[in-house]
């Protein structure tokens, strides 16, 4: 029996991606190891979003090969797609697999191993392609929240982003299959993240919409949670807000980028919306959905910005208030506009700008959660370990509780003192990334 193990870098479509092709090579007879043991084959998800990233891939790949210099090393996905004739020529990599063919993999690494010879390479212009690629799952080992893809490719354009060269336009997980999916999942874990390239763009290619998707699964019966992964302040409809008004199983946590919050660096950005028109629609949101948390993404340094600019985001940051906010320091991406824009931001200065909104977004989450001691949440349990629980709020609030819960089981309960950042870890003992 040969052993894989596999490291997935980047997003929850990566995440679901890598789970799929996990069962699949179960299925043929493989066995599944952690990534830092001996390994027959070693798998790497890869991820192109920033440098780090992408320097991330490469350091897997190298560490794949330390750990068995023998062993059979694939690489899949983003960073592949953009950079695939320079990893092939520098990484020494067996098999190379774009943003499409990832469905193939377990067939590849069968005839590598039977028979070792040049380097496979699958990639195809994902630009052209119209095609939603099928990766089936039925479970998420060792999670009781599992990951469903429905949504893959962008085509927003971004001036920083690489994600639409990489990825490809736009495609949707047939309405038909994408509940066929949900149900399957259901039977196994009580909440699914619904993920995506661009989500809340889910079934335009379709005739269908995210919303609709939502109100189907709303309907099967061992689903106690949905949640959306991340979604564009534009795609949030009043017909979404009416059914988060309307519908319990909907988790009261919307993550919505918001990249800058600037209206000259947003224009930069190539960004469509406005820092007014941003507020103005959480402030919707917070009147329709009482008790709502919204998180965010950030980039900092991105090119032109200055001092006054920066400034104006965190005027900003503090009038929104976010729960809390990933922030990324601008990363250049060959081939994007951002990158041979002029005025690029020192690394130092990048740096500082990351750590003070970093820590600005450390005080904000501490206050959301103190703001909720002494209140009602809903959770699902995620560990139980010697009559201590742990899980996440509907809100995505680290909450432990005393006492004997089953993985997946639903309760309400009364949040009595504040779980901190690496408590939370412990408790979940790193069960889900």
């Amino acid at each position: 029996m040969a052993s894989v193990a596999i490291s997935t870098l980047g997003c929850k479509v990566n995440a679901y991606e890598s789970e799929s092709t996990a069962q699949a090579l179960r299925q043929r007879g493989y066995q599944t190891v952690d990534f830092k043991e001996k390994a027959d084959v070693y798998i790497i998800f890869t991820c192109a979003v920033t440098n780090t990233a992408a320097s991330k891939s490469r350091q897997k790949i190298h560490q794949a090969r330390r750990q068995n210099p023998d062993a059979l090393v694939c690489a899949v996905g983003c960073y592949v797609q953009i950079q695939a004739d320079q990893m092939a020529e520098q990484e020494k990599i067996d098999i190379l697999v774009g943003s499409s063919g990832k469905d193939k993999l377990p067939q590849l690494i069968d005839e590598a191993l039977r028979q070792r010879r040049e380097p496979i390479v699958e990639l195809h212009d994902v630009r052209t392609s119209a095609e939603f690629e099928m990766l089936p799952l039925d479970e998420f080992e060792h999670q009781t929240r599992a990951y469903l893809k429905v949504q893959d490719g962008c085509n927003q354009f971004c001036a920083y982003c690489i994600i639409p060269y990489a990825r490809g336009r736009e495609r949707s997980l047939p309405l038909d299959e994408a509940l066929k999916e949900a149900r399957r999942l259901a039977q196994k874990h009580k909440e699914i993240v619904l993920a995506g390239i661009h989500t809340g763009r889910y079934g335009k290619d379709r005739d269908t919409s995210l919303c609709d998707l939502i109100r189907g699964m709303c309907e099967i019966e061992p689903l106690e949670r949905i949640r959306i992964s991340s979604i564009e302040i534009t795609e949030i409809t009043d017909e979404l807000l009416t059914l988060m008004e309307t519908q319990p199983k909907i988790a009261r946590h919307l993550h919505i980028p918001l990249q800058a919050g600037c209206d000259a660096t947003l224009k930069r950005m190539g960004r469509p919306y406005t820092t007014a028109q941003f507020m103005a629609r959480v402030e919707e949101i917070r009147t329709r959905i009482d008790g709502i948390s919204i998180s965010t993404d950030l980039i900092v340094g991105f090119p032109q910005e200055s001092e006054a600019e920066f400034a104006a985001t965190m005027a900003f940051l503090k009038q929104i208030q976010f729960s809390f906010i990933h922030v990324f320091p601008f990363s250049p991406k060959t081939g994007t506009p951002a990158q041979r824009m002029s005025g690029q931001i020192s690394s130092e200065v990048k740096k500082q700008r990351a750590r003070q909104v970093g820590e600005f977004s450390r005080n904000s989450y501490y206050a959301v959660k103190s703001s909720w001691i002494g209140k009602d949440v809903d959770v699902i349990i995620e560990t139980c370990v010697n009559g201590v629980a742990f899980g996440h709020s509907s809100e995505y609030l680290p909450v432990q509780i005393d006492g004997e819960f089953a993985s997946g089981q639903r309760i309400v309960a009364r949040c009595t003192h504040m779980l901190g950042d690496q408590l939370a870890a412990q408790a979940q003992g790193g069960q889900e990334k």
